[in-house]
């Protein structure tokens, strides 16, 4: 049998050159993926990578530290299964057809992730933070844009396909991200969690339509 003195030796010489660090982040995102937010914790975090709680302060230096990487990969996982619902509309076209389809593929990503990947939802967005404080390739999809930014440039593409006049383009990204993820968080933590998928579903579409609707509306400025 090995002695301790061993199997620890072995643990150690298993993480070199930063693997430790991934193996921590990657068990902090294991575990939120599994049970939320509040399961974040270093010590079981070392404990799933095979190392003494000790190990993980030369990575990070504090829970905080841990969970500012695991809610930016939760971010990015959300951004990253944005751009896959994007690409199934094939190539980027500036068509009014195409940039509606584009806004409605943003939101029902976001949908379906919070109900798919509920862990990592509640996770990205369990504490405030600033929407666009500058560009943070952790939290970016493959395209290097974040979700918010996502929504954005589908918003944008919709105002140069003529379906958002500029007065209707301002603030627009909050009005749309408000309803989606009210939607969201009821699905998940509210009064709606008990309806099936294929409800949630069709309740999600109609959002989208009452979204697309009402950011074609006039505003203040735009009435004729």
């Amino acid at each position: 049998m090995s002695s301790p003195r061993k199997k620890a030796r072995t643990a150690r010489t298993t993480y070199r050159h930063g693997d430790l660090r991934r193996a921590l982040l990657e068990a902090g995102v294991a575990l939120v993926r599994e049970c939320g937010p509040d399961a974040a914790v270093l010590r079981e975090a070392a404990r799933r990578a095979g190392v003494a709680p000790n190990a993980v302060y030369r990575h990070f230096a504090s829970r905080a530290a841990l969970f500012d990487e695991i809610r930016a990969a939760a971010l990015s996982a959300l951004a990253t299964a944005m751009e896959a619902r994007l690409a199934r509309l094939g190539p980027a076209r500036d068509t009014l057809d195409y940039a509606r389809a584009g806004v409605r593929a943003v939101g029902t990503a976001y949908l379906q992730f919070a109900l798919r990947e509920t862990g990592l939802f509640r996770t990205a967005f369990a504490l405030p933070f600033d929407v666009a404080p500058g560009p943070d390739p952790r939290k970016a999809g493959r395209s290097g844009r974040n979700p918010f930014e996502l929504l954005g440039a589908a918003l944008d593409r919709l105002v140069r396909a003529g379906g958002l006049r500029a007065p209707q383009r301002q603030g627009a990204e909050y009005l749309a991200w408000s309803a989606v993820h009210g939607l969201a968080m009821l699905s998940i933590d509210g009064p709606l969690r008990r309806l099936p998928a294929r409800r949630l579903d069709a309740l999600g579409q109609r959002v989208l339509d009452l979204v697309e609707n009402g950011l074609a509306a006039p505003v203040d400025g735009s009435r004729r």
